[in-house]
């Protein structure tokens, strides 16, 4: 990717910026500054949500972004407006966002709705383009600045934690967007462990030695007909000692898990050639758990936090996996393998077990799992499981915060039959087509400790999109990381164990 956008505070607008944001809700067309109400209908601008028309006076551009009617206006829709903004005027070195007065929406809390159009400004600027070096040739976008009226010093502060934010988002796509065949399983957890370490968490690579010792039956069975040796990349984040002093008995421990299939060619279960072409992003999930990891010192996250994440791909060498083989996983369960292309699930309830002898308070796993959630839910929406209500209503209060959609599924216990196998505990598909979103969770839940508070999150549809859509550009959209980052800085009102 290019280099993040610099976001500056500013009380107005510097005379060095050449284009200008100025947000405009559908109900207050009327109270455009130079601007009259009759233009903007001539030209089609209605003020709805992700809408821009653009103003050329010759010496600089306005742009006008449609927040929406003014009383559902808020951080989302500011997010989203500011992304636009940025897209659209990314050949402009310079720019500036008018951020609404109290005034224009006053239920808008200042600090959400400051970081929200930091993290629009920044995501909305995002650009992969190492394969591309023509691009580099290009101007580009490098400093922002939100224009602010009041409380400058929250808005600072606000602005540090939207940057964060953002470039941790960021940092998830560029490992979505990097081909399977560069980013190998060693140089995904050498990567993802180099930047870990910048940031002063803890990382341990295990290799294929390692993962045999653990026992990691589903992870040495996917990897079996690749050439490219499985890798295994646990990171830990321990917060600051004046987070957790105030704490009698020290900070509860959150575990994140990632799929981090490098390329899923769907193994001997072969997928056509056009499900393919961007099976680059199976490891979508390990990237957002990664990616969120990196930014909890900046944001002063007081939990303790590990995360898991298996990576390898899926391929068809000579030793690869065959339908109706059994492995047996590393809390001994024995699963048949009836089709090698859902593999992902093999790799996540290896970390799953891993992640619940850590006994922590709640384990959330992210994952681009199934072909059937897309059709459910779409491709801007993640399905939701888990097996703790009040939990899984915590992380689906965080998404909804951080802007990012997400819709529950249920886990019904008499589908699990589904899944019972005439040779083994496990089959690794259920019985049909139907349900496989749902068959999939209940899979899972086989390896989750029993009384351990878990969700999983089915993120196939909005981990990798084919045309921009707000925030989110072509290509990995680092989804997840927002709603993992939203939950572990509101940890006090997540359920203990």
């Amino acid at each position: 990717m290019s280099a993040p956008v610099s976001v500056k505070i500013a009380k107005t607008a510097p005379t060095s910026a050449t284009a200008i944001a100025v947000t405009a809700c559908s109900d207050r067309l009327g109270k455009i500054p130079g601007v009259r109400k009759a233009a903007l209908t001539r030209a089609g601008f209605t003020g709805a949500v992700g809408t821009s028309l653009v103003l050329n006076d010759g010496e600089s551009t306005r742009v006008l972004l449609g927040l929406g009617p003014s009383d559902s206006a808020g951080a989302a829709q500011l997010r989203t407006a500011a992304a636009v903004f940025a897209r659209s005027v990314s050949s402009h070195r310079k720019v500036a966002f008018e951020f609404p007065t109290q005034s224009d929406l006053p239920e808008l809390d200042h600090e959400d709705g400051v970081r929200a159009v930091t993290e629009g400004l920044i995501l909305g600027s995002y650009s992969f383009d190492i394969y591309k070096p023509k691009a580099a040739e290009k101007p580009r976008t490098d400093s922002a600045t939100i224009a602010v009226a009041e409380e400058l010093t929250a808005a600072r502060s606000a602005a540090q934690r939207g940057t964060a934010t953002a470039e941790a988002v960021c940092f998830a796509r560029d490992l979505v967007n990097e081909p399977g065949g560069s980013l190998t399983p060693t140089v995904f957890a050498d990567r993802a462990a180099e930047r870990a370490r910048e940031v002063g968490l803890t990382a341990e690579i295990m290799g294929e030695d390692e993962i045999l010792a653990l026992g990691l039956g589903g992870l040495i069975a996917v990897n079996l007909g690749s050439e490219e040796p499985a890798r295994f990349l646990k990171l830990t984040y321990e917060p600051a000692a004046e987070l957790t002093d105030s704490l009698a008995d020290g900070p509860s421990t959150v575990a994140l898990v990632g799929k981090g299939i490098t390329f899923d060619s769907g193994g001997l279960s072969l997928k056509p050639a056009e499900s393919m072409m961007e099976m680059k992003c199976d490891m979508a999930g390990a990237a957002a758990v990664i990616g969120a990891m990196t930014a909890l010192a900046s944001l002063g996250v007081a939990v303790r936090v590990i995360s898991f994440t298996p990576m390898t791909d899926n391929m068809t060498g000579g030793k690869a996996q065959r339908p109706g083989d059994v492995y047996t996983a590393r809390n001994g369960t024995t699963v048949e393998v009836l089709n090698t292309d859902a593999e992902g699930r093999l790799v996540l309830a290896e970390a799953l077990v891993l992640a619940c002898e850590e006994e922590p308070a709640a384990v959330i796993d992210l994952a681009t799992l199934t072909g059937a959630c897309m059709v459910a839910l779409g491709t801007k929406i993640a399905g939701l499981m888990g097996n703790d209500k009040e939990f899984s209503e915590k992380v689906a209060q965080a998404a909804a915060a951080a802007g990012e959609r997400v819709w529950e599924l249920p886990l019904p216990s008499d589908y699990r039959k589904s899944l019972d196998s005439s040779v083994a505990d496990l089959k690794n598909i259920g019985s049909g087509r139907m349900g496989g979103a749902m068959t999939a969770g209940l899979f899972l839940q086989e390896f989750v400790q029993e009384g351990t508070p878990w969700v999983h999150l089915d993120i196939a549809g909005p981990a990798f999109l084919d045309a921009p859509d707000g925030e989110y550009p072509k290509g990995g959209t680092g989804f997840g990381v927002r709603t993992l980052l939203q939950l572990l800085e509101t940890w006090s009102e997540a359920p203990e164990s």
